[in-house]
């Protein structure tokens, strides 16, 4: 229960991201502006980007705090380097 307590911020902030996509969505049929339909755009990819940081960082700890010795530094610098 606990994972999912940690991760319950990360599927907010996945939601919220959903929402805005929807919304770029939504404009791009009905025609909107270009320019704020990028700028609508450049938010989501940057929302989605936090997601995935906040959730390295919350499976991250939680590995640590369980002594889990399967940490493999080279796995996890691919899973950041992937954000970049």
């Amino acid at each position: 229960m606990e994972s999912m307590d940690s991760r319950k911020p990360v599927l907010n902030r996945l939601r919220r991201a959903q929402g805005q996509l929807s919304g770029v969505i939504r404009m791009l049929e009905e025609g909107g502006d270009c320019e704020k339909v990028l700028t609508q755009l450049a938010a989501v990819g940057k929302a989605l980007d936090r997601a995935g940081y906040q959730l390295v960082s919350v499976e991250l700890k939680e590995c640590l705090a369980s002594g889990n010795a399967d940490l493999d530094s080279g796995r996890l610098e691919r899973i950041f380097l992937s954000f970049a």
